[in-house]
């Protein structure tokens, strides 16, 4: 493998992804990848910039970072882009008010929302919510709507558990599409506008960036996948 110094030749900040290159997430709080803690530490030792993505939708950004430093990483909440916040402001800029099918852990993330009456359906990665009743109670609201409005916290197949893989988000979103017959607005990866609010909250354009996104290890850079 090439020099850390060669591989980020000309890059100025960096996007690290979370599950699958910092850890594995799991029972007890998951394990960090091996090297992973002293990678971040030595990135942010040096002049990049360097910016936290990741789809996670079970928890809250506090709860997430909480756990990470538990793990022994240097990260704060602040550095974090994630979907639920992102999904928060589109709401209110377009007087949307959702139906939530979300995990209990994020559903703090949603405090501040108005969700009387929907007129629209948020989708995460909702765990054992992703129950027959839930999934059916969506559908309705969906079909319900002259103009249905389907938002979903990322289009992710399945992520790696310490126990083993485990269905995302994405097979749920696309049941409600081919029930419905419409299209989800996926806010998170692989979303060009979520890897541009996060190269805008570092000050770095996409050319001088680098991801850095599982299956591969830590510090192999690589493009942002588009599915």
């Amino acid at each position: 493998m090439a020099p850390l110094g060669e591989l980020l030749a000309g890059v100025r900040g960096v996007l690290l992804d979370i599950s699958g290159v910092l850890y594995d997430s799991g029972a007890g709080g998951g394990t960090a990848i091996a090297g992973s803690v002293e990678a971040v530490a030595r990135l942010k030792r040096s002049r990049l910039k360097v910016r936290f993505c990741t789809n996670e939708s079970q928890k809250s950004r506090a709860e997430l970072v909480g756990q990470l430093r538990r793990l022994g990483f240097d990260i704060s909440e602040g550095e974090v882009t994630a979907p639920a916040p992102a999904a928060c402001q589109i709401l209110k800029e377009r007087g949307l008010r959702p139906h939530l099918l979300i995990h209990d852990g994020v559903r703090s993330e949603f405090d501040q929302i108005d969700t009387s009456n929907p007129n629209c359906v948020v989708i995460a990665d909702a765990g054992e919510s992703f129950s027959y009743q839930n999934m059916n109670s969506a559908f309705q609201v969906l079909m319900e709507l002259e103009n249905p409005v389907l938002i979903s916290l990322g289009k992710g197949r399945y992520y790696k558990e310490t126990s083993g893989l485990m269905l995302d988000v994405g097979p749920y979103m696309k049941a409600l599409e081919y029930a419905c017959g419409i299209q989800a607005e996926v806010v998170g990866k692989p979303s060009p506008e979520f890897f541009k609010s996060a190269l805008q909250a570092i000050g770095v354009e996409a050319h001088q960036a680098q991801a850095i996104l599982p299956p591969l290890c830590p510090l192999i850079p690589q493009p942002p996948r588009s599915s």
